[in-house]
């Protein structure tokens, strides 16, 4: 398994691979393919729930699905998502929801959404054993505020600001970053600041790794984000699966 001193350590050598799951046959195909990180993602709620967004998922579900990950896991690195509003409501809540993804679903580490409020609380989680993944760019849980899923740090400014969390984070003990959706230029940018690995998710192909969502790489997506891609079709598949089972059952050749 890499450790998180490991992927910590990952910078201008092999790219981390980091890919989504929230169950554990998935999990247990995505960890033998190799796959360095399973991140139990709290986009879990678009991708299985059914919701148009992440922000009704709660800390029980990201749990529970977090559970079904590390028990089929042997190799890769677990990942949790802090769900909407499960931190940064008071310090003592928030290491207590982050402490129960470690302690009882059996993640080895929790990726917040970031920003000027999860420094301190980064600094804090690390100072108690809970290795951070901090996640700067377009950050889902903000929907509603930054108006969609647009991409973030097309100004110098805006640019700036990421670099300087970024640096703010490495410097409170996150042991990687997760970049999304921001130019080329600004992730390149971002990853030479740092010494810590920067994944990227839409953030061009000069960051330390790359992350997608699973069902986005198998072709279960009804759509896939412009910047991800289909590397396979199990959604027809799986069509032709349950069609070839119906018209067994129906035309009596099964059982």
């Amino acid at each position: 398994m890499p450790t998180v001193r490991e992927i910590q350590r990952a910078t201008g050598d092999e790219p981390v691979t980091m890919l989504t799951a929230y169950d554990a046959p998935t999990a247990a195909i995505v960890d033998d393919a190799g796959i360095d990180v399973v991140l139990v993602g709290d986009s879990v709620g678009n991708a299985m729930l059914g919701y148009d967004s992440t922000l009704p998922v709660t800390l029980d579900q990201v749990a529970s699905h977090t559970g079904a990950v590390a028990r089929a896991v042997d190799d890769a690195l677990v990942v949790a998502d802090m769900p909407f509003l499960s931190y940064g409501t008071s310090e003592a809540t928030s290491i207590e929801n982050a402490g129960r993804l470690v302690k009882e679903a059996g993640a080895n580490a929790v990726k917040l959404e970031s920003g000027p409020h999860t420094v301190d609380l980064t600094e804090r989680l690390v100072e108690l054993g809970i290795p951070v993944m901090a996640h700067l760019g377009l950050t889902p849980q903000r929907v509603n505020q930054v108006g969609g899923y647009t991409q973030q740090g097309t100004t110098e400014d805006a640019a700036a600001e990421i670099r300087d969390l970024a640096e703010q984070h490495e410097a409170a003990g996150a042991f990687s970053l997760v970049l999304e959706h921001v130019p080329d230029e600004v992730a390149a940018s971002v990853t030479e600041a740092l010494d810590i690995p920067v994944i990227g998710i839409g953030a061009g192909s000069e960051t330390d790794g790359q992350v997608l969502v699973v069902t986005d790489v198998l072709g279960l997506s009804e759509s896939v984000p412009p910047f991800a891609e289909a590397f396979g079709d199990m959604r027809s598949e799986m069509e032709e699966a349950v069609a070839a089972y119906r018209d067994a059952v129906e035309d009596g050749s099964f059982p």
